[in-house]
């Protein structure tokens, strides 16, 4: 694929009734190569989350970022041929090959490595035993064969009961976990670590080409490292009918910047750009807590000559929905200029779940856009919608049919622009992707709002009215900070360190929710992704911190607030920081089923010390000094030497004598001394700074191991990151010595794989974050490149198409767990170090 430059500032030129009709200007900057594992499009926050998980944006469905459909659907009409650019329509498919799910299939399956080339089709299968399709773990939909070992290869043989050449087909696939698919010996599909039911994807035209009447073979290879295991397969046909869209644009390029996402299509004899805005402007709370996104499409021709253009966007009630058979209803409207579709669930259980793998049931889905003369908005039928667009190039004004039953009638919500002759100079529009979730947060027994709708005063219209006014001046604004923001990460840390940061940054914001409790006290909620839904997680905090230390500092106290609240009101009594305040969405205390004494305690003293340092006073230290002072006086005393216990690495499991644990402990004691000198408390610093330092020196005998540190104390020849060092530099305690840092960088690129630096000696796995904490130990930029570098590579290469993982294999880049969460905001610790060292 071709690669984009990086574009900066939009600039709106004319106007067109009450529609602008922008002339877009680009200034190149530079080129990025990095491929995203999945494409951010509406970042608002956990819950309305939507992303291209494949290289193409109309390859796939759209979805949301746990992997359900979250469906944005996009056409443009050239002089009436139309053109596919955004999703993919539900295809009308009849079986040539059935899956499990209708039928039970015959294979053969192996579950030890096979020699040879296992998935071609005329390899003998000696040995192979024989088994109904599908295959897997109880409990799984249409299991007929058990299979419990990590590794299965399956064969199913086929015959043709028909000429196929000129069809249209697709490989209907269920997965769990990693799955390779392919057909006559050649590859059809890969997937990373995941569980997904009927996926589709079309079959190239050589595979097709391969296909004889008989002595087919269609070949699997799937990996069950964690949990179930499930494979089922089939071949299926596209109906032909004249309500989808006859043509697919030709992808040109795809780019991910900080706050937007630009494709570009070839549709024809014109090209169209497609950008997505987030504005995600951290100086602005209120714009950076918008309830919505934009959609911007600009088109021009390319070959000299006019031409007529219309452009389709749609999206689904399964946006307001967790599951498909929730009732849903419908609105259209327009208030002051702008008009406006709305779906949500009938029930309206507002607040009314928590969880990891949810969506949002409560609150309104919209489509929003200024009303013109040239644009329309309409509910319609699945299908009646698209075959409308196609044959007219807009949407009737008549009532469309709606249902809400999505299980009986997918009912869309459709919008068209009208941009009339199209010449070379690149004309387009906007519209707007939004959600009034009416309660965001309950916070200790109180719903609280979205920081946008100041305590009511601000409504979901009024939200669509100052977004459509401001949309100039925001596109201009989010295109200099994406063009500040690169140039700023690569001068820290390289061109591929600052891609990375730009693919982290959406995910990193949207990953919290932004509210004020009674007081008007700021609260940044993060929602544990993937993990285990927790909300305000002080050790998801506290890897996400650099991004917010770098550009509001504010926002991180807002993530650090709960914390003290919980212990400060008298609600949360044990002489440690608590790991949560609940199970998001609602925030009214701990639910996470173990403490983290020494970690939580080490990440908020850290931290506000880190807010400190950044803000040149600590006035936010001397509001919480006396719950302060009981978590130091707790790592005092427990922290040198931890106990069998949890730290931030949990997916580990318990440990004692955790040595990095052990340097978190000791900053955290540093922390509170530079604090208390910070606030006038000389004898406290010169108390606390020097238990620091014997805490220090006492490490250094307990930890040493020949040219390494150990991972615990009491185990020689083992290994791990030690990236909670990073903070003795930065924060200027500088009570380790030099060389600690220089000996364990030197020891890790001993131990580096061709994806990133494991954490430590016990698996091949890793996280993303600390690497890029742990490459900032010696200030050295050879050291940061030669640790960074593997992690851009694993982003650019990994076979696990979801939202960023921070938890990754180092041999194969492979997703280990967790997707889309905030700790992404640790790739900025480079940008911080910089920030804090000048």
């Amino acid at each position: 694929m071709k690669n984009l430059a990086l574009l900066s500032v939009l600039i709106v030129a004319t106007g067109c009734g009450n529609m602008s009709k922008p002339t877009a200007v680009y200034e190149p900057m530079e080129t990025n190569s990095l491929r995203a594992p999945a494409y951010p499009l509406v970042t608002i926050d956990p819950y309305t989350s939507a992303w291209s998980f494949s290289d193409k944006l109309n390859e796939e469905e759209t979805k949301h970022w746990t992997g359900k459909p979250f469906p944005l659907l996009g056409g443009i009409r050239v002089d009436g041929k139309s053109y596919r650019f955004m999703g993919r329509e539900e295809i009308p498919l009849l079986p040539v090959l059935e899956t499990a799910a209708s039928m039970k299939w015959e294979g053969v399956y192996t579950e030890t490595k096979p020699t040879g080339n296992w998935m071609a089709a005329d390899y003998q299968p000696a040995g192979w035993k024989k088994g109904v399709g599908a295959f897997g773990t109880d409990g799984n939909p249409n299991r007929e064969t058990p299979w419990n070992t990590r590794d299965i290869w399956v064969r199913r043989s086929f015959d043709l009961g028909e000429d196929v050449s000129k069809e249209t087909l697709y490989l209907k696939f269920s997965h769990d976990d990693n799955i390779e698919i392919y057909i006559n010996g050649m590859e059809v599909a890969t997937t990373g670590r995941g569980l997904n039911y009927d996926l589709i994807k079309e079959i190239p035209a050589e595979v097709i080409a391969s296909l004889k009447p008989t002595g087919n073979v269609i070949a699997a290879h799937c990996l069950n490292d964690v949990g179930g295991g499930y494979v089922d397969f089939g071949i299926m046909k596209k109906v032909k009918r004249g309500d989808t869209f006859e043509a697919v644009a030709e992808q040109l390029s795809a780019q991910v910047l900080p706050t937007q996402t630009f494709y570009t299509f070839r549709c024809g004899p014109v090209d169209l750009d497609v950008i997505f805005t987030a504005p995600a402007l951290m100086d602005d709370l209120n714009i950076l807590s918008s309830p919505f996104n934009y959609l911007t499409y600009q088109v021009r021709s390319t070959d000299g000559a006019s031409h007529d253009v219309q452009i389709y966007v749609e999206a689904t009630p399964q946006w307001a929905v967790d599951k498909v058979e929730q009732p849903v209803t419908f609105e259209r409207g327009s208030k002051k200029g702008i008009g406006y579709l709305k779906t949500g669930t009938a029930e309206q259980a507002v607040l009314g779940k928590k969880g990891d793998d949810l969506r949002i049931d409560w609150g309104y889905f919209y489509l929003a856009a200024a009303e013109s003369d040239r644009t329309a908005l309409k509910m319609n039928a699945y299908y009646d919608s698209k075959k409308e667009f196609m044959e007219t190039g807009t949407l009737s004004a008549d009532g469309g049919r709606t249902s809400g039953d999505m299980q009986k009638e997918m009912t869309v919500l459709a919008f068209t622009d009208n941009l009339g002759r199209v010449g070379d100079k690149k004309t387009g529009g906007h519209l707007m992707i939004g959600y009034d979730d009416l309660y965001s947060i309950q916070y200790f027994n109180d719903n609280r709002m979205a920081y946008w709708k100041q305590e009511g005063k601000v409504d979901i219209m009024k939200a669509f009215e100052d977004g459509e006014r401001l949309y100039p001046e925001l596109m201009k604004r989010c295109g200099e900070f994406d063009k500040q923001m690169m140039t700023d990460a690569a001068a820290a840390g390289g061109k591929s360190y600052a891609e990375l940061c730009a693919l982290a940054y959406r995910q990193a914001i949207a990953a919290h929710k932004l509210v004020t409790d009674k007081e008007g006290n700021l609260l940044f909620l993060s929602k544990e992704n993937f993990s285990n839904g927790s909300i305000g997680t002080v050790d998801v905090t506290y890897p996400s911190a650099p991004l917010f230390l770098v550009y509001n500092p504010d926002l991180l106290k807002g993530m650090l607030n709960p914390i003290f609240y919980y212990s400060e009101s008298g609600k949360w009594t044990k002489p440690f920081a608590a790991h949560d305040v609940g199970t998001y969405p609602l925030a009214n205390g701990q639910t996470y089923g173990g403490d983290m004494p020494v970690e939580e305690s080490g990440n908020m003293l850290i931290l506000t010390t880190a807010i400190a340092c950044v803000e040149g006073n600590a006035d936010y230290a001397a509001k919480h000094w006396d719950v302060l002072t009981t978590w130091a006086d707790y790592l005092q005393k427990e922290g040198l030497d931890p106990e069998n216990q949890l730290c931030t690495d949990d997916f580990a499991g318990h440990f004692a004598h955790n040595t990095n644990l052990s340097i978190k402990a000791i900053m955290g004691v540093a922390g509170y001394g530079k604090l208390a000198g910070m606030l006038g408390k000389k004898d406290v610093e010169a108390k606390y700074m020097q238990t620091a330092r014997d805490m220090a020196a006492k490490w250094v005998e307990m930890a040493k191991d020949g040219d390494h540190y150990k991972l615990t104390f009491d185990k020689s020849g083992t290994w791990s990151q030690k990236y909670n060092l990073v903070w003795d530099r930065l924060l200027g305690f500088n009570i380790f010595p030099t060389e600690v840092a220089a000996t364990e960088l030197t020891f890790y690129k001993t131990k580096q794989n061709a994806y990133g630096l494991p954490l430590d000696n016990r698996e091949d796995y890793t996280k993303s974050d600390w690497i890029i904490w742990t490459a900032c130990l010696t200030g050295s930029q050879a050291d940061f490149d030669a640790l960074v570098n593997p992690v851009w590579k694993y982003a650019n290469e990994t076979s696990t198409r979801v939202p960023l993982s921070d938890w990754h294999m180092t041999s194969n880049g492979s997703q280990r767990g967790f997707q889309a969460r905030s700790v992404v905001g640790g790739y900025f610790m480079r940008m911080l170090e910089k920030k804090l060292m000048k």
